[in-house]
């Protein structure tokens, strides 16, 4: 079959799939949904291709201009002339949280500083910030990405961006405002917090796209109550919310409050900030952007490959980067991947949801818990809000855990046989899915303290 009938046959289907589902879409509002369609619809063995020689070229690079890479490689007895296709990444050497810091701040860079012309970095609460240097092709690259989660989204050059990232050296900020800006639509570069004038510009200025953290987008969607302002009179359409694990329930709660459709987006400082993946209209996982971050994922106890489908931690290699490629560097996050074609027609690899990263995995008392299980079953239940803190605590020698979650206004009370009950239930739908007792408290709404970045949900007193 030709190229040209390919193309038909694709676009065929999506105009179909799209009248069936909303009637009068176009040839054009279909492909509008893509960005890309080259590289998002590309065949598998093409794609592999092009990774191949881009691994190819990067490795050369970080070989012959970071001493860091060099070094790592002749321990290892790897040459560049060994890496010859995909299949030989690993045979390469895995990068580090600590060896960005190691090197801090611009000793994994593999130009010189006179190329780099943005530098973004990590909050570095536990020590010296991760640094990342970008050169103009690195931002145009990553541009590229944003422009293809937004178009996912539905959005396009009609729209009006709210981006309440923190600007900065956050990448989170300007990453979503140059590819809001490079799909043509018009950015309203709020940052975070203020959010009563969030609030207000939200609703004079007629955002349409609302782009921060999925904990804050509920924080904002509390504040819309309580300003007065109808939901109705809000233009609010399509939330791009990411920078922490969220699930299902969170996100079903986030749609209703604000009226939206609510898209996970996915990134890290360290490979690119925001428009590493993004959700398409089908929902189906998080499409990953391997024509610039080609994924793996390793057992994080062996550091093996694991089957394709499995369960593992997930790694990224750079393939396009100028400023400071990285190899295998591990994110620490524990997901699954599944390269089948996606209903919406892209054949870019899907994600499966986070369910925790490896390093926030809690051991209590011998059994692996994650934050997202208690997140799941607070969210389930309709008497509590999505606003939890749960304490480790080490007591005579065996872990506690004491978890304070909000009741929602409706299902408050100062009867204590009421609030009884309430708590009962929770302790035991804990119990079950965890297999661990939980001391639950139940507090009033708002009690618990608002972030307008990313929510501290876990406060582990233990030392370990």
């Amino acid at each position: 079959m030709s190229k040209r009938n390919e193309l038909l046959k694709k676009m065929l289907y999506f105009v179909t799939r799209y009248r069936q589902k909303i009637g009068t879409y176009t040839l054009n509002e279909a492909k509008k949904m893509i960005w890309n369609e080259t590289i998002e619809c590309m065949d598998r063995e093409s794609l592999r291709r092009m990774q191949s020689i881009r691994l190819r070229k990067v490795v050369e690079c970080v070989y012959h201009n970071t001493p860091f890479y060099r070094k790592k490689m002749q321990e290892m007895g790897v040459m560049p002339d060994d890496i010859n296709d995909m299949d030989d990444i690993v045979k390469l050497p895995f990068t580090t949280k600590y060896d960005l810091r190691d090197n801090y701040p611009f000793g994994l860079c593999a130009v010189p500083m006179r190329q780099i012309v943005r530098i973004h970095a990590s909050s570095g609460t536990t020590g010296k910030p991760t640094v990342v240097g970008y050169t103009r092709k690195d931002l145009s690259g990553w541009t590229e990405c944003l422009s293809r989660c937004f178009s996912a989204y539905g959005a396009d050059n009609s729209d009006f961006f709210q981006v309440a990232y923190g600007y900065g050296l956050f990448t989170g900020g300007l990453g979503a405002h140059y590819g809001a800006e490079n799909i043509g639509a018009s950015v309203i570069p709020m940052s975070s917090g203020n959010t009563e004038k969030q609030i207000t510009l939200m609703h004079d200025f007629g955002a349409t796209v609302l782009c921060c953290t999925p904990s804050y987008a509920l924080f904002i969607a509390d504040a819309i109550k309580d300003s007065g302002i109808s939901r109705n009179e809000l233009k609010l359409k399509i939330g791009a919310f990411g920078a922490e694990p969220w699930t299902e329930n969170m996100r079903k709660e986030i749609e209703e409050k604000l009226g939206i459709k609510a898209y996970d987006i996915y990134g890290l400082s360290e490979i690119a900030g925001p428009g590493v993946g993004y959700e398409c209209e089908c929902q189906d996982g998080t499409h990953l952007n391997e024509d610039h971050f080609f994924p793996e994922i390793i057992d994080p106890l062996t550091l093996q490959p694991v089957k394709q489908g499995q369960t593992g931690e997930l790694v990224f290699t750079h393939l396009t980067k100028e400023g400071m490629p990285l190899l295998r560097y591990r994110t620490k996050d524990l997901t699954a991947l599944r390269y089948d074609t996606c209903k919406c027609g892209r054949t870019l690899v899907r994600m499966d949801r986070i369910l925790g990263r490896s390093d926030d995995m809690l051991i209590i008392r011998g059994v692996n818990v994650f934050p997202s299980q208690f997140e799941s079953v607070i969210l389930e239940m309709e008497e509590f809000e999505p606003h939890y803190l749960l304490t480790v605590d080490r007591i005579n020698n065996t872990d506690r855990m004491e978890l304070k979650v909000e009741v929602r206004p409706g299902f408050y009370s100062d009867e204590i046989s009421k609030m009884l009950v309430l708590k009962k239930k929770l302790t035991a739908r804990l119990q079950s899915v965890l297999g661990l007792g939980v001391d639950v408290k139940l507090v009033e709404p708002r009690s618990i303290e608002r972030s307008t970045g990313k929510a501290k949900r876990i406060i582990d007193n233990r030392k370990l």
